[in-house]
Formats: structure tokens, sequence, C-alpha cells
């Protein structure tokens, strides 16, 4: 449960787009790095009396390592300047009966300007859509999306699996200018547009945003407890379903190590084998990159011979796509490792980004009938 904290905040570090990190000196001793987001307790400054949860600091959590702000009792911020006493500023609840649930916009409700559009749309006309089981695989996917395609348009959809507020992720803040646009699903929220499902998500990202490609990836923060089922990133087979009913062409980026201590993550991790090999019922095309280490090779190609007739195996040629990874705008980090650490991680995502610009490139298939 939650492990309460109160103190003053000593100075603020950092900012980011959304989001501005603490230092906070703890009631009874001691201090705290904590993180607040602005639009939903108000900005806090040096002297503010704040309470925190402190859970995730507490126990180390490497992704989620701040005491959170949950108010700052004495300088309440104000009321939002749209009455939210109906529904023309939107009545998307997020973050449903917690505390800090937040009433956003959504892309496709009556009050949205979007709405028209998004009442009449049903198909993604083809769109090449990248499911990705890490957050961190997104700036690798970029990378070789604009490897090959430098002007693409390029829509991102955080999912609620790991951090809910995209305000969280300092690679999306960094992302901001490489991205059209980001697009926060379920219960996630903090993007530039806000969908109730992953669904709608998707045909925003197609109709609203005009995405060349779209990449569908949980944000910082992958649960997981060791087994088969239970991780967050099985919702990546979901996703696979979601882009092919809606008639995009699902784009599997495979999580492959070399470099993972923990052997169920070696080669191919289960988490890709689980996702793509029993929950996603519709084909996917599974990119393998073709310049993997011999012993890894084998690894990879052995994990993925049951999963063959399920979906569709793509070689992708990876010259450039170092250079294209080692370009990245933002730094390359998966669970602490960084691209040289773990070069067939980023190279394997960005080879799905790759293959996602070129599927992007080749005139729509015709709609099939659903």
């Amino acid at each position: 449960m939650v492990r309460w904290r109160a103190g003053v905040v000593a100075g603020v570090r950092r900012r980011w787009a959304g989001a501005v990190e603490l230092d906070v000196e703890v009631d009874g001793g001691g201090s705290m790095r904590a993180l607040a987001y602005p639009a939903l307790v108000g900005e806090p400054e040096a002297g503010d009396r704040v309470l925190l949860n402190a859970g995730a600091l507490l126990m180390g959590l490497g992704t989620g390592g701040y005491a959170l702000v949950v108010a700052l009792p004495d300088r309440l911020p104000p009321d939002p300047p749209q009455a939210l006493d109906s529904r023309d500023a939107g009545h998307l609840v997020k973050a449903r009966y917690t505390p800090l649930q937040p009433i956003l916009l959504g892309v496709d409700e009556e009050a949205s300007p979007h709405r028209e559009v998004l009442a009449a749309a049903d198909d993604l006309a083809g769109l090449p859509v990248v499911t990705a089981d890490l957050h961190s695989a997104l700036p690798a996917i970029l990378a070789g999306v604009r490897a090959d395609a430098p002007a693409a348009r390029v829509a991102y959809l955080l999912t609620d699996g790991g951090a809910l507020p995209a305000w969280f992720s300092r690679t999306l803040a960094g992302l901001r200018d490489d991205l059209v646009g980001t697009i926060s699903v379920g219960q996630a929220f903090g993007g530039d547009l806000e969908a109730s499902t992953l669904h709608s998500g998707l045909l925003a990202a197609r109709h609203v945003l005009d995405a060349d490609i779209a990449v569908v990836a949980q944000g910082p923060g992958n649960l997981g407890t060791g087994t088969r089922w239970g991780f967050s990133g099985v919702a990546v087979g979901e996703a696979v379903n979601a882009v092919a009913t809606l008639g995009g062409r699902p784009v599997g980026s495979l999580r492959i190590s070399a470099a993972d201590p923990r052997p169920r993550h070696r080669g191919v991790s289960h988490h890709s084998l689980t996702a793509y090999g029993r929950v996603a019922l519709a084909r996917a095309e599974l990119v393998v990159p073709t310049e993997l280490d011999p012993t890894l090779a084998a690894e990879v190609d052995a994990a993925l011979r049951p999963l063959a007739e399920r979906h569709t195996l793509v070689r992708v040629e990876t010259t450039g796509l170092d250079a294209a990874l080692r370009g990245s705008p933002v730094p390359l980090s998966t669970m602490g490792r960084g691209l040289d650490a773990d070069h067939a991680y980023f190279l394997a995502a960005a080879a799905a980004g790759r293959h996602a610009a070129r599927l992007a490139a080749q005139p729509p298939p015709a709609p099939a009938e659903r």
C-alpha cells in the first residue's frame, strides 16, 4: 500500500515536458528525490509543503525511483480555466477512481474538434504499426524509421501497462520534435491526444495526426513477475489484434538480447514468444535483423520456428542502423544497459522501424471485407 511521507521542497532540480524533479526535506529528517506533475498538483516551489507517496523510492525501484508528489496542501492549484461541470471540456476520466484522476477531452467525444472525422472512421488503410514490449524500444524504432524515411510522420501510442502519465518519460520529452504526436490510450494520460481505447487511438493516429507509421508500446516501468503470463507486455499481442481488426499492418518488434542476465530474456525474450505466439490471433510481420552474432542468430531462429506458421518472419538487413542508433536524439537504455552493452536489443527494434518505413512507402493494400 501507500507509504506516506510529508516534507518541504528544498529545491527544484530539473524539468522536462509535464514534470519537475525536486529535493524534499522530509519531516523527521533526511531528504528524498521527488517528482511532481504540475498539471495534476500545481507548480511546486522551494518552501512548499508537500505530501508524498514514497513507496517506489523506498523499495529502490529503478524506473519508478521517485517519491511522487500527491499534493501541495497549503497552496492548491486553481481550477482549470475550462468549467468541468459539463462535458464541454471533455469527460474522459483516467486513472479512474484514484485520488488523482484527471478529467480530459477524448479525441473522439462530442466536444472534440475531431469528433466528426472519428465518428466515421473505421479503417487504418494499411497503416504500418510497430508493436513493442518495452518503452525503451521507441527511440530505436524511430531511429530505424528515420534511417530510410527521414520525413515520415510517426505517431506514438502510449498504452497503460507502465507509467500512466506520459510526462514521466524523459525519452518521450526528448522525442517531441521527432513525433507527429503522442496519443495516450486506456488509463494512460498526458499525450497530445487522449483516447479511451487502443482502437480509437489507432484511428486517431491515422485520421487526425495523418501518420505514415504508428508505434504502440507501454510507458516506462514494465511490470513483470517472472512467470509466463505475469507481465504487462502481454498486451503487445492484443495490440496486434487491434491493428489487424482495423485494417492496419502489424509489425512486430522482437525483444532480442545476448546481454540480459536472466535466461528467460536471452535470445528471444519469453515476453515476445508469449505475446506473439499465444496472445496475437492475427498475423503480424515479425522482424528479424540479419546481422546478428551467429550464436545469437541460431538461438533466435530456434525460438521463432514455432511462430513461423502463425506469423510472417521478415529478415531485414541492418546496414546503416548502428549509425542511426548512435545518432538518436535521446540516450538509448534498456534495463540499465546502453547501446553497446545490449546492441542486439536496439538493433532488432531499429530493424522493425526500417521495415515499417518500407511498408509505408508502398501503396496501401485494398481494404479487406470485415
